[in-house]
């Protein structure tokens, strides 16, 4: 890996990896690599998603349902060559596409293990906190993108994920995803080729915040350019705690739901998915215990 001081996510450390915001070596550290099964219908296909769960991240959001490795950084450094062997072992196990989790750190790590491209799509599954400037670099590389809009309240995204400029960072980095892959395409068996769909977690407490996500993907793109998924599986996890952010120490109510689900549909987005409450469950949290990592 080179030395070069890091400026890949748009927080612009300038730091010599693993000083910066990240806390994250330049070297990939991965948590856990499998096929994974509760992504969107047309990801996790009915084999599953070859889910490469990396550690760090450029957001640190106090809420984070993998807190684990996002902020205490659990998991083992590789090399880029582990990097692309698991990628081809996941592959063998029947992976419908390879599905880049929490890349935006490790860029540098992941166009190295693309430079030989990929029998199957691959996925970049990030948090919407991206660097247009990064992701130019991977045209014609990623075929699949999975941008959170967490936020289009900044005053929400500097208290919960210290990301002052979050909402049009993130505008940014979608368009420039959208342009690289245009309409999304699925194929005959209902998977998705190409394309990019874009996730929004309801926040309790925050359903203006949602109301003016789906406002502006509703209006930025027509019927048939992206899918859009409406997450319900928050749960207090991370920092939260009854004196730590009280208000984001429960569930998203039925009324908040209800709210947010009719606005979508009022909308007139078609091209997507919506979750149940049951989604709001430690059990679809992954174990990162370092499977399929060495």
């Amino acid at each position: 890996m080179n030395s070069t001081l890091c400026n890949a996510c748009p927080r612009h450390c300038n730091a010599l990896r693993p000083a910066g915001f990240c806390k994250s070596p330049a070297e990939p550290v991965l948590a856990r690599a499998a096929l994974h099964h509760w992504e969107e219908p047309v990801i996790s296909g009915t084999k599953g998603s070859g889910a490469i769960f990396f550690s760090g991240c450029n957001l640190q959001c106090v809420f984070c349902q993998n807190y684990g490795i996002s902020t205490e950084h659990q998991g083992t450094k590789i090399s880029v060559e582990r990097l692309r062997t698991i990628c081809d072992e996941l592959i063998a196990q029947g992976a419908h596409n390879i599905n880049f989790v929490t890349p935006g750190h490790y860029t540098d790590a992941i166009l190295q293990c693309l430079e030989k491209p990929l029998p199957v799509p691959t996925v970049y599954n990030t948090n919407g906190y991206d660097s247009v400037e990064t992701l130019r670099k991977f045209e014609n590389k990623i075929q699949i993108y999975l941008p959170d809009m967490k936020y289009m309240d900044n005053t929400l995204a500097k208290k919960y994920s210290a990301a002052p400029d979050y909402a049009e960072t993130a505008k940014a980095a979608i368009l420039e995803m959208f342009r690289q892959t245009g309409p999304y395409r699925i194929n005959e068996e209902g998977l998705l080729e190409s394309g990019v769909v874009i996730r929004h977690l309801i926040l309790p407490n925050a359903v203006q915040n949602s109301l003016d996500v789906i406002r502006w993907v509703s209006e930025t793109f027509r019927d048939g350019d992206v899918l859009f998924s409406l997450m319900r599986q928050y749960y207090p996890c991370g920092k939260v705690s009854d004196t730590d952010y009280p208000e984001l120490n429960r569930v998203v109510t039925d009324e908040e739901y209800e709210i947010v689900e009719n606005a979508l549909f009022e909308s007139g987005m078609e091209d997507g998915f919506v979750q149940d409450g049951e989604s709001a469950d430690s059990k679809y949290t992954p174990d990162f215990d370092g499977t399929g990592v060495l």
